[in-house]
Order: C-alpha cells, then structure tokens, then sequence
C-alpha cells in the first residue's frame, strides 16, 4: 500500500515545506537500511545519544526526497530541492501515529501478544499453523519495541487477512502507545515473569501495565491459573469481551488443557474446549514449548481453526529460529542462515543484514532462495520485487530453489542466475561445487529442506559450540549508555578474543552501531581487526616495542605507560616519517601495575611530548581498582582526586582537546559525575554486571550435544582413576566437551552441573581432555539432545562462583577449536 505525501502530512498532522509530489511505500529510521529511496519517507528520530537530522545530507545524497523532522534545514529550498520535509513536534509520535492510521484501514482479526517470555515463539507458531490458510502478516523477528511496533504495523497490505504482532515493554507508560498502535481484536498474555521487573514496583503493577492491551479488545486470552493476573484482571469489572483463559486446573475455563503427556520426544496435549474433547501433539517435551503450544492452540482455536487442523499442524511444528547465523563455511565462504522462512518482509531483513556487514576481502553477495509461498501476491509482482530487493542489496549471484522460481526466472534481473527445482538438484550441480569466497545468504521455507544445504555449506568442526547473540551485545551497549551523558564517548574492550566472543564479529557489530573506540590488547588483534573490514579507532592496550611499525601502517593506536616506551615509540615514529601519531597516556592511581606516576613524573612526561611531534596525546585515563565495590568507595575518591589533578595538568599543557577517562563498566554506574570524556565498557557489554554480578543480557551461550548414553549399575566407577562411584543404577552420557576445550577439571565429580532439556546434570568423573560424562539418571532424554555448559538457562556466574574465580576466566578460556556461531534475533 501507498499514501501520498499529502494524505501522510494530514495523517500526522504535519506542516510540510516542499511541493513534491510523490508516493510513500516504505518508512525509514535507520539510515543504514535504505533500499528504495523514491518511496521511503525518513523519520529523523532523536535519542540521547543520537539524532536522526545529522543524516537527512546522506540519505538526500542517496535519493530520498521525504523526510519527518522537527526542525527545517535553514536553505531547505535550495539546498535540498525537490525534497519535501514534514514538521512535528515529535517525530516518534508521528511514526506511531502513521502507523495508527495505517492500522485503521483494516477491518480484520488482529492478534496483539504481550508477556514477559514466549511472545516470539507464540507468534511465528501461530504463523505456521494459520499460513497454509489464510495470509499472515506478523512482526518481523522480535519488533516489538516503540519503534518495532510501528515498523511491524506498516507492513499489512491488501492480501492481509490477519494480523500477529508483538508488544513489548519494560518501563511503566509504554503499552498505551502500542496498543493505540495494534488496536487488538484478540488480546494475549503469554505469562508473567521476572522480566524488567527493576523498572516495576510490584508484579501487580507490571501486569496492570501489560494488560493496557487488553482494553477495548474483543477477546482476551490468558493463564487462569496465574494468581497475580487473575488478581489484577478482577480490577476491571466492566470489561465486556470474552475472556477466553486456559486453565490446567479449572474444568471450567473456557480451554481447559484436561492432560499433558510427555513422552520421549512428543508431548500429547489433551483439551476440551465449547465442550469438546481433543488433543494435540508436538514435537518437544519442554515446559516452555509446551505452554507456548497451549496458547497458540487457544489463538488459533479462537480464529476458527478446527481441531483436526490444530492436530495436523502441530505435529509438524518447527523449531522457532528467532535469529540469524552467521557461520564459517566451506571454501572460503561466510554462511548467512535464515533457512527456516521464507517471506518477503523477512528477506529484506536479512538482505540488509548482510549488505551492512563489512567483508575486507570483497567476496560477492549470494543469495540462495526457495519459493515463497502465502505472498498473497501475482508471482510475477512478487519475484519482481524480490529481484528488486536482491539487486538493491548488492546480491550479485541468485540461486532459485523451487517449481515457481523456475517459471519466473525471467523476473530475477540478476545477471548470474541459477535455477533448480528442488535442493537435491542444486546439490548435484556444478553450480554448487563451484561455491567459494562468498557471503551467501540461505532463505527458504523449510518445506525445500535448505537444512541439507546448511550441512553441507558450513565448515565441518567440532559439534561444541559457542553461539554469541548480537542482539543481546547491541542491548548490553544501549544499557550502559543510558547511564552515560549523551556527549560522553565510549570505548568498548574486544580484548581476549572478545572476551572468548570473538572479536571480528564483535567488533563489526559494534562498528555498526557507531562506538567511539575499540580496544585490544596487543598489535595482531588489531591487525586482524583492520584485515576483516574494521575502519573504527582501535586502541592497542598492552603495545609491544616490536609492533611499532605495525601500529603505524594500520592506524592503531598504542597505549603509553612508561618513558622508555614512550622514548622508543618516539623514535620509531620519528624514523618512519610519521608526525601527529595519537597515542593514550596511562596514569597510575592506584592500580600498580602500569602507568606513570600523576604526582611525580607530569612534568618530565610533558617536556618529552611537547619537544617532538611524531606523536600526540589523543586521552589520558587510569583504572579503579574497585568501582564494582561500596567498600572501596574511600579509595576510588582517591584515585579520582590524583588522576583529576595529572590529567588537567597534562592538558593544560596542550591546545588540542585531549581526552579523559577512568570509569569501566562498574564504574559508568557507580561513579555517574566521573564519566568525563570517554568510558571504557568491558565486561559489562558482554552481559556481566560486576556491580551485583548478574547477567544483563546473556551474550555467550555454551552448547554441546549428547554422544552417548549408558545404563551404568550402582557400585560400578565412571571416568579415570574411578573417582565416582555410583550408588544407584544409573543413566551416564558423554559429551565431546573436556578441558582442551575449556571444560575445567575441577568441575568433575559432582561439583558442578550443566543442564539437559532444562534440568540438573551432574557431571560425574573427571573432566577427560576431550570428553565429560554427566548424570542423566532422571532426566528424559536421548543420544543427539543439546546439553547447555553455560548460557542463558545457566549463568556463566555460576561456574564461576564453583571454581572461585571470575567470570572473565571461564569466558576467555573457551578454546578456539570450540565454533563460535553468530546469531541476531
């Protein structure tokens, strides 16, 4: 669907300077993501930390004409003509606005879904069980914020039938925008959790707040066993819509969930509802899966799904892949994964995904894709757009999977094309011998099997893996710079490989969202760094006098901590040629353990800078010992007051702006009036908060899989030297994880635990080089199942509390032979 710009500037209730006429199809708030420019109207949106009017030059420069701002470029006239700007007051509420509006020309079911966990998984399973009939329009990935919301409501078009979206929210006051937003016809609460709770005085007050969706809704869905939501759902009496609960203890809830059957690998769930009794089955046996099945069951029952439908696409549920991966393949090639859909809003997402990716080494862009069933359009519009897309994304080489695409072959105007019906042919082909040095992007609807691809496609390595969410990096960042002054700049640490994350994929995601700095411990990080498309500052922490010349040829800049360091950098630079090198001064308050001396060495530090000019100080910083500690609050003053005084002395010696800093992670919460220039955020981006050693957003996430299983009876040992005894017949499984992989021996023998399908188990025996055994007595499970180390059920924390030491050492002593898989949800 299109709006002219004159119907969009009444819509919003804008003022519009510009009389270009012209048609709107796309909306825009990340500058990064443009694709159509003719048809996109940009909205500058403003945060603390960065305003969306600072990139109208660019994206004019790229050919859009349409922009949503506060203010007017003075000379908007003549230095943008044939622009139209639309002034408001507040360019997010004219996005939610718009996409209100938007939401008002369509009389048809709209399911909105909220809670605190499950409101991804229900969405993309009620897609897959309402697609094969009707046309589905739901929230990309997990859009549900302010902003997601808005972007996920623009999509319904005239083939939509029903609408699936989710809201979510973490602060008091944000669900009435979204509601106005999605105007639900059904209303869901998956469930009630610890979520956000910080922002919430009480679950009471979360939950009213959750449940601003269900006003004016025609049905409401909910766990009527849930104490705190039935409490706060008594609160509005005169609430006129059908409140259809379910219930696994009421036989009189409207879908009363009468038996939950368990079995090896299949759950039968048994359910009565408008007084009939049927059942379901699903191909998972976890509590969550097994609630989210309930809810989506109740949903689709609701939107006059049968029961024999219900069953029929139950069983067939897939594995929600709420993300993409990135993984090293084959031949020199990158694998892009996001083989389990395949429809037109999800593959733009993940061309974009790809397109912003920096690739040092200028491979071609592939794109593999399947037929795209349930568009709702003509298949000649429908691959002409994906020809479109494809070619504004950089895709130079298209591969068609499917009986449809080989018809349509002339529609993908892509100059290297393949076609093939089916994934069996491809794989046989030449073509697909011929694959190397490419990103490839693989997008299919999981009828094509593309999981064959994958296999085959990905570098075959050790099945431990480490998956590292880019998301929850992106989350960790933003949590931090809340705390921050909008002018305070940000140097984030990628040392240690990434703190065992890897640093590449780190440090491109993190480039991405526009940090200030990246630092690293030593020269080759930094090289590798510069080899894998990096163009961001990188600091080089610990600089050895033999890299110099490396520092110089790839514009990394050292860290200088002492005069004979400082002498021989002088004269290195001083031989290349090279003049006005930044370098970064450490000052020594407290730490001892490098830097100069604030109180006695300032004056001969600044005569030795001030009598050359082959470098120059670009910041001055020092460490707090204990910023993550109350008790040493006395001594961080301290530090403070000494570094205070020998930075201002170091600047006052200079015209030039040179930077301070001294807060790490603790300390950018702790010590808010010490932030200065710069922070240094380390561990804190990957999820640990040292404050009160919790997880932010869990980043890495350890996984291995079960080899083996045996029944092993009582009395009988496990592992070398017999050091477990049993004292019941038990289960034992093997999995290909042990210390050469980072698997601390001192785990072994019952001291700690990982988790198998959610549940406790120990490991028994020693922690072998390659292999550990663990407990598996009563937990059901078989040979293939994933086994979790550490991650998102099991907080790294607690490995770490076990081996008494810190979660730095278990995250930076995962081997490189275990695989790091990338993902963003």
């Amino acid at each position: 669907m299109t709006y002219t710009i004159e119907k969009v500037t009444t819509l919003i209730g804008a003022r519009r300077y510009g009389d270009n006429d012209t048609n709107i199809g796309f909306i825009l708030t990340d500058s990064r993501s443009l694709c159509f420019p003719e048809e996109t109207l940009f909205f500058a949106l403003k945060s603390e930390r960065n305003d969306g009017h600072n990139y109208i030059p660019e994206l004019y420069r790229r050919g859009v004409k349409n922009f949503v701002v506060t203010n007017v470029p003075k000379g908007y006239a003549s230095d943008y003509p044939g622009a139209n700007f639309l002034k408001v007051v507040n360019t997010l509420e004219a996005l939610q606005r718009l996409a209100e509006r938007h939401r008002d020309e369509f009389n048809i079911p709209i399911v909105g879904i909220t809670g605190s966990n499950g409101k991804t998984m229900v969405k993309e399973w009620l897609y897959q069980l309402l697609s094969p009939s009707m046309f589905v329009t739901r929230s990309p990935r997990s859009y549900n914020s302010q902003i997601g919301v808005p972007l996920s409501v623009w999509l319904m078009n005239e083939q939509t039938q029903v609408g699936v979206f989710e809201a979510g929210i973490s602060m008091p006051g944000e669900m009435l925008a979204l509601r106005d937003i999605i105007q639900p016809t059904i209303a869901v609460l998956t469930n009630l959790g610890a979520a956000h709770q910080e922002n919430f005085s009480s679950m009471e007050e979360k939950c009213r707040e959750k449940l601003i969706l269900f006003h004016d809704a025609e049905t409401v869905i909910y766990d009527g066993d849930d104490e705190v939501i039935n409490k706060v759902i008594a609160e509005y009496p005169d609430y006129k819509g059908e409140k259809l609960f379910w219930s696994l203890k009421n036989p009189e809830a409207p879908f009363y969930v009468k038996n939950i059957e368990k079995q090896q690998s299949v759950s039968v769930i048994t359910y009565i509802y408008k007084g009939e009794e049927d059942s379901f089955s699903i191909p998972f046996i976890d509590d969550a899966s097994v609630q989210n099945a309930i809810i989506s069951a109740v949903v689709a029952s609701k939107l006059g799904l049968s029961a024999e439908d219900i069953d029929k696409r139950m069983a067939q549920l897939e594995p929600v892949a709420m993300r993409l991966e990135v993984k090293v393949g084959q031949h020199g090639c990158t694998l892009i994964n996001d083989s389990y859909n395949s429809d037109i809003n999800s593959l733009d997402i993940a061309l974009d995904f790809m397109n912003r990716r920096p690739d040092h080494r200028g491979r071609r862009h592939t794109l593999i894709l399947s037929d795209i069933y349930q568009s709702g359009q003509e298949p000649e519009a429908l691959y002409k757009e994906v020809s479109d897309l494809a070619r504004k994304r950089g895709v130079v080489k298209f591969i068609g999977i499917g009986p449809e695409l080989c018809k349509q072959h002339d529609e993908i105007q892509i100059s290297e094309k393949f076609f093939f019906p089916n994934v069996e042919e491809f794989i046989a082909s030449e073509v697909f011998a011929s694959l190397r040095d490419e990103v490839i992007l693989l997008k299919g609807a999981r009828q094509f099997g593309f999981d064959q691809l994958t296999e085959l496609l990905v570098q075959k390595v050790h099945e431990t893996t480490l998956e590292v969410n880019l998301n929850a990096v992106v989350a960790n960042l933003n949590y931090y710079r809340a705390f921050m002054k909008p002018e305070t700049k940000l140097v984030c640490m990628i040392k240690a490989d990434g703190y065992g994350a890897g640093a590449v994929e780190i440090a491109k995601t993190l480039q991405d969202h526009r940090v200030d700095y990246l630092a690293v411990a030593v020269a080759d990080e930094g090289v590798t760094l510069r080899k894998n498309g990096i163009t961001s500052n990188i600091m080089i922490m610990n600089p050895e006098m033999t890299a110099f010349k490396t520092m110089f040829d790839y514009d990394l800049e050292p860290e200088v901590y002492s005069f004979r360091l400082l002498d021989a950098l002088i004269k290195a630079a001083e031989k290349e040629g090279v003049t006005g090198f930044p370098v970064h001064i450490k000052l020594d308050t407290g730490m001892h353990r490098m830097g100069f001396d604030p109180e006695n060495d300032m004056e001969e530090l600044i005569g030795k800078l001030k009598h050359q000019n082959a470098i120059i100080p670009r910041s001055v910083f020092s460490h707090f010992v204990g910023s993550d500690d109350d008790s040493f609050d006395d001594f961080s003053a301290h530090q403070f007051e000494l570094f205070d005084k020998g930075s201002k002395q170091l600047q006052a010696a200079f015209d030039h702006k040179i930077l301070r800093h001294i807060c790490n992670s603790a300390g950018i919460e702790h010590f808010p009036e010490r932030q200065l220039d710069m922070c240094r955020l380390g561990l804190g981006l990957y999820g640990i908060n040292s404050r009160n050693n919790k997880t932010i957003n869990c980043v890495s996430t350890l996984k291995t899989t079960i080899l083996q299983m045996h029944n092993v009876k009582a009395g009988d040992s496990v592992g070398y030297s017999r050091k477990t005894i049993l004292d019941r017949d038990s289960v034992i499984a093997a999995i290909p994880i042990g210390y050469a992989d980072g698997l601390n021996r001192r785990l072994g023998n019952r001291h700690a635990y990982c988790l198998v399908n959610g549940q406790k188990a120990e490991y028994v025996g020693n922690i072998c080089m390659d292999v550990a055994m663990i407990d598996v007595t009563d937990i059901p499970c078989k040979e293939g199942d994933s086994v979790e180390i550490f991650g998102e059920h099991l907080p790294v924390q607690t490995l770490s509390d076990i081996l008494e030491t810190i979660p730095y050492e278990v995250l930076t002593t995962i081997s490189n032979r275990v695989k790091r898989v990338y993902f963003q949800d």
